[in-house]
């Protein structure tokens, strides 16, 4: 199933400017990643700058020692939560997360306002980054990729329009058949989806989004979404 659009409309539908620096963001770091892929630095690059709880904890552990100097390597993996939720491991990863992205990130958009929304991409990104370190705190593999926001946005969309319809397409061997699907049925497609993500994987050594705790603990962002939307509207 390919989701296409929504049914939710509104009398002053915002131009999705957030979605669309946010698509361009994460094709282009596609982009170099394939680059760094023919120059064989792209597993350097990926646990660099990936999301490994091991590394996380263990710098942790050192700057609750006393060391000082520790705290500078604490700041530096944090940012992996940041950049890390950028960078992907395959052609069908990417795809599926920018397929979601804008089709139901540009409704939540619309709701938010251009700031709200930003605050809301990255916070979800962190949050569910951190929930997937107290999964598996010693994972030496990173985890990296959108999912973890794409799953708040989808919890979101959900808590926010529960009756929601989604127009899609059925691919049936060469024919694509038309049709509606309520918004909560792509709560289970999401999490069926990520079986396909290994399609057109990068040649990454050692791997990344093992099947594992850690990775699992992605589907967090569904509560953090649907809280994070409301607590946002408050303000």
């Amino acid at each position: 199933m390919i989701p296409i659009s929504d049914n939710i409309f509104f009398f002053t539908r915002r131009n999705p400017i957030i979605i669309y620096c946010l698509i361009g963001i994460n094709i282009a770091l596609f982009l170099w990643e394939l680059k760094l892929e023919l120059d064989g630095t792209l597993g350097n690059f990926i646990n660099s700058w990936g999301v490994v709880p091991g590394q996380i904890n263990t710098a942790f552990a050192n700057a609750l020692t006393g060391n000082s100097a520790a705290w500078i390597v604490v700041l530096m993996r944090l940012t992996s939560l940041i950049v890390g939720m950028f960078l992907h491991g395959s052609f069908s990863q990417i795809l599926g997360n920018l397929i979601f992205l804008w089709v139901f990130g540009k409704t939540i958009e619309s709701v938010l306002g251009y700031g709200k929304f930003l605050v809301f991409y990255l916070v979800s990104g962190i949050l569910t980054g951190f929930v997937q370190i107290l999964a598996e705190p010693s994972l030496t593999v990173p985890l990296i990729g959108a999912n973890g926001t794409i799953t708040a946005i989808l919890g979101a969309y959900v808590f926010k329009f529960p009756k929601a319809k989604i127009d899609t397409i059925l691919p049936i061997l060469i024919v694509f058949i038309p049709v509606q699907l309520p918004a909560y049925f792509y709560l289970f497609w999401w999490f069926v989806q990520q079986i396909s993500y290994g399609i057109g994987s990068l040649n990454i050594p050692g791997g990344v989004n093992p099947a594992s705790n850690g990775y699992l603990a992605q589907f967090a962002g569904l509560f953090i979404g649907a809280a994070l939307i409301k607590l946002l509207q408050r303000f």
